[in-house]
């Protein structure tokens, strides 16, 4: 259940909502990774080395509260969306950041849209890889399990839906490499052996709203950073056209495809997308300290 080793060192935060544990790997500008939904930090296991590679880069790794993490959140958290981009707030703080480069991908790309959105003045550039947008929050295929998890019936949907991953379609329709089994085991067993994290991943699945994406699309037209969009070429569930008026809403956003890859761009094209990352950074270098 250990976060990849490669990741780096291992530390805890304590924050107002709770724990977040975070790996930390080499020296330079800071980068934060930000996963989705029934993902944490092993996401990242092959980017982080590849980018390590390709320049100065502090790499920091947490586990979100989004049901994949290992530490329940204090009773009481905020984990909806608009609290998650409070609890990166309040870790960045924690840090001493005051200003980062943010990777995200699947529902993590929603919330670093909410995060830019609303604390511009924390982000120096964007990374968005497949993710959700606009009226896609959650995606559609997701969002009948919204409604019947808001009747009451969330902690057995959670269950039933963790269980049946292992052996449904659910990891082939966002990854098109399989998924080692204890990669598997590391994004869904701390839901379905802790109650306390399958309520958080519950609370925070009710609380995926368009509003939340299409409000933080209107703010984002005033967001002048550069930010780069990284769609996966074959991914089922967010659609191109998505990812492209996503990039356009941003006055310094640019889009491009990753051949090949599906929603999980990290598990799919770990080394491209450090690669375009990498370049990213270096090209938007000097504008980004000016």
């Amino acid at each position: 259940m250990a976060i990849s080793e490669v990741l780096g060192e291992e530390h805890v935060v304590e924050l107002a909502a709770g724990p977040i544990a975070y790996r930390v790997c080499g020296q330079g500008l800071p980068v934060v990774l930000v996963h989705g939904g029934l993902a944490n930090a092993d996401l990242w296991r092959e980017v982080v080395p590849a980018l390590r590679d390709r320049g100065a880069y502090r790499l920091i790794s947490p586990d979100w509260p989004m049901g994949s993490h290992r530490h329940p959140m204090r009773p009481g958290a905020d984990v909806t969306p608009p609290g998650i981009v409070r609890i990166i707030v309040d870790f960045l703080d924690e840090l001493g950041l005051d200003r980062v480069v943010i990777v995200a991908n699947d529902a993590g790309g929603a919330i670093s849209q909410m995060l830019a959105a609303a604390h511009p003045e924390r982000i120096d550039r964007l990374v968005l890889t497949s993710c959700d947008q606009h009226l896609q929050f959650p995606p559609r295929y997701l969002k009948p399990v919204r409604w019947l998890a808001a009747t009451g019936l969330g902690d057995a949907i959670a269950r039933s839906f963790g269980r049946r991953v292992v052996h449904g379609p659910f990891f082939w329709s966002v990854a098109r490499r399989p998924l080692p089994a204890g990669i598997r085991a590391s994004y869904l067993s701390p839901m379905l052996e802790d109650r306390r994290i399958r309520d958080e991943l519950v609370r925070f699945f009710r609380g995926t709203r368009p509003r939340h994406t299409l409000a933080a699309a209107r703010a984002l037209k005033d967001f002048d950073r550069p930010a780069l969009v990284l769609w996966g070429g074959s991914d089922l569930w967010f659609s191109r056209r998505g990812g492209r008026r996503l990039a356009r809403t941003m006055p310094n956003g640019r889009f491009a495809v990753i051949p090949g890859a599906r929603t999980f761009v990290p598990e799919d094209a770990p080394v491209e997308l450090a690669e375009r990352v990498a370049a990213f950074l270096d090209e938007t270098a000097p504008a980004a300290s000016a």
